[in-house]
């Protein structure tokens, strides 16, 4: 039974690879039609957007990009936050001023349209911060195009 329950998992597994790479496959090859490169350029520049404003110090700035809900979450170090206005009050306790906020940069950034109205984006972040010390992590966004414009609704950010 042991042996036909590690060569079940192995099966399992095989055709779980299989399928994701067959999906990344699939999806690369997706996000070169013209709509979803249309799609990937607009979410670049709500990062950018994004990116800006927080390096201007503006925190309701940068969270203009995201999805004004009580469904959006946030899961960071400290477990999940829900709703635009929770993730808000978090933003702003955490970074109160310039020197806490510091110089925000996104990186390696691999934008996948899943759909004409979801995407994800994988990517790198980093605050250069003289006084508080640099800060970096990985991110991985669901981002939604409600009412024409491209939002994040689930933002799965941490810090190395």
């Amino acid at each position: 039974m042991a042996t036909m329950l590690k060569s079940t998992e192995k099966m399992l597994l095989a055709v779980s690879l299989l399928g994701l790479t067959g999906c990344a496959g699939s999806m690369q090859t997706a996000t070169k039609s013209g709509g979803d490169i249309q799609s990937a350029a607009a979410i670049r520049t709500v990062l950018t957007t994004q990116a800006a404003a927080w390096n201007r110090g503006d925190i309701p700035g940068f969270m203009q990009g995201y999805w004004k809900s009580d469904s959006l979450v946030f899961l960071g170090r400290k477990g999940p936050t829900y709703g635009w206005q929770q993730t808000l009050d978090n933003y702003q306790k955490n970074y109160p001023d310039a020197a806490a906020m510091g110089q925000l940069d996104f990186n390696g950034l691999r934008i996948t349209v899943l759909n004409p109205n979801a995407a994800q984006v994988i990517g790198r972040w980093h605050l250069a911060r003289p006084v508080a010390g640099d800060e970096q992590g990985y991110f991985l966004l669901i981002m939604r195009q409600i009412d024409g414009k491209w939002v994040v609704a689930a933002d799965h950010t941490n810090s190395q």
